[in-house]
């Protein structure tokens, strides 16, 4: 592999390839740092990489711009030149499937950890109720071991998915996932909703710049940023620095002083456009507790209640040891991992009551940003005439360029001889047009 695209972060990779073929595989520097959010120079740098591997081609336009022209099926051609390519496509599939693997045997593990409960307990107290039956009557009204079991059936009855109090909110809730997949969904959640924030964030700020032709002014920006700072580090704007480095941006200054950002590569395209949409602020999702269906959550809150009270009838049973040694077998087994019983079931519970609070404390610093960015975008929607003069001055500064077949110069597609041939064929046509209409 070219050491450029050693060197190329197989992240960025990803997202330059899913923007070259949402854009229509032709595309310039700027498209590319818009569609993915990535910085101008990772986008120019993973754009020649990419050229270079896939058989993509160079187009030069008459002022010097550059555009790239990739095939379509050049995610076809990657595979097939470059075997860490197909190993990391096997190897995609293959952690898919053990990680479903891991996400059901929670599940799995539960229901085992209450058939070997709820058995043994069965066990134990029909030992102890066929002993006392063969003893002397005065310990026949000793109740040792029944506390609790006869309440077994109910509890199993009452968490049944079948339970009829449930039937009717299950029909009106519908769920992808199924009983084990739930179980975990409700032990772990699923996973962070803002894991892509970043790339949100960038995406979003980009289009603002493209949509006011490559000028804005830092209000325009703010309310996709997370932190404007405090005193003079927001007075004078840095929060703007890691846009211009990003998107390699230039400040401009009024004659009133006031500043005005402009993006030179974001303002030319390889295709002309429309207006693409934007949120009016970068909103962050808020966790959820689970994406399970309520029922499915207290199906799983309630099995992991009976598999605790269950361990906790259990270790009362087993306090003598010498009950487990005597009947021997699965009993003896349990009574060997009953501590790891009680673990899992303590866990079960623990694990996602200290998620719940954890989730409530995040949400509330989700809702306070995004409060500060809304305010942010309300501002730009009520601009004052200071901003309004801000917002005018910047437009002086915007432009776009899109760049058709008629601007090329060269392109790696054909033979330097023949684009000469063609351009002097063009050329000869243009003059003689000229002549027509001045005979005219």
């Amino acid at each position: 592999m070219p050491e450029e695209a050693q060197r190329f972060d197989i992240r960025s990779n990803n997202l330059i390839m899913q923007a070259v073929e949402q854009l229509g595989y032709r595309v310039t520097v700027g498209d590319v740092a818009t569609q993915a959010g990535l910085n101008v120079a990772e986008a120019n740098q993973g754009l020649l990489a990419l050229a270079s591997d896939a058989g993509g081609h160079l187009q030069v336009a008459d002022t010097g711009d550059i555009l790239y022209l990739f095939p379509k099926n050049f995610q076809t051609i990657l595979r097939n030149k470059y075997f860490q390519l197909r190993l990391q496509e096997w190897w995609k599939k293959v952690w898919g499937v053990l990680f479903y693997l891991i996400r059901i045997s929670f599940g799995i593990f539960l229901i085992v950890s209450i058939a070997l409960i709820t058995i043994t307990i069965i066990i134990i107290i029909t030992t102890a109720n066929s002993d006392r039956n063969s003893n002397s009557s005065g310990r026949s009204s000793h109740s040792s071991g029944g506390i609790g079991f006869f309440y077994f059936p109910d509890l199993l009855w009452y968490f049944s998915p079948n339970y009829n109090t449930r039937q009717k909110e299950r029909r009106r809730e519908k769920s992808e996932m199924n009983f084990f997949e739930a179980v975990f969904s409700f032990l772990f959640g699923d996973g962070n909703p803002n894991a892509n924030l970043e790339e949100r964030r960038w995406q979003e700020i980009a289009t603002v710049i493209r949509n006011n032709r490559g000028a804005v002014v830092a209000e325009q920006i703010a309310p996709y940023l997370e932190d404007l700072g405090e005193g003079s580090a927001k007075d004078y704007e840095d929060y703007m620095l890691p846009v211009l480095t990003r998107f390699n941006g230039q400040p401009a200054v009024s004659p009133e002083g006031e500043i005005i950002y402009y993006f030179p590569e974001l303002q030319i395209s390889a295709t002309n456009k429309h207006r693409q949409s934007a949120s009016v602020y970068l909103e962050e999702l808020p966790w959820r507790f689970s994406a399970a269906t309520s029922g499915q959550i207290l199906l799983s809150a309630g099995l992991g209640v009976l598999n605790f009270v269950g361990a906790l009838i259990l270790g009362r049973l087993l306090r003598d040891g010498v009950v487990a040694a005597q009947l021997g077998g699965l009993v003896a087994f349990v009574q060997g991992i009953y501590w790891l019983l009680l673990a899992y079931g303590i866990g079960f519970l623990g694990v996602p009551l200290v998620r719940y609070f954890w989730m409530k404390w995040r949400n509330q610093k989700i809702v306070a940003r995004n409060r500060d960015r809304l305010g942010r975008a309300r501002l730009l929607a009520n601009a004052n005439n200071y901003l309004q003069q801000k917002i005018a001055y910047a437009k002086q500064f915007a432009k776009e360029k899109v760049l058709g077949n008629k601007d090329l110069v060269y392109t790696t597609e054909t033979d330097l001889l023949e684009q000469e041939v063609e351009q002097n064929d063009e050329e000869w046509q243009r003059r003689l047009q000229r002549g027509i209409n001045d005979e005219e």
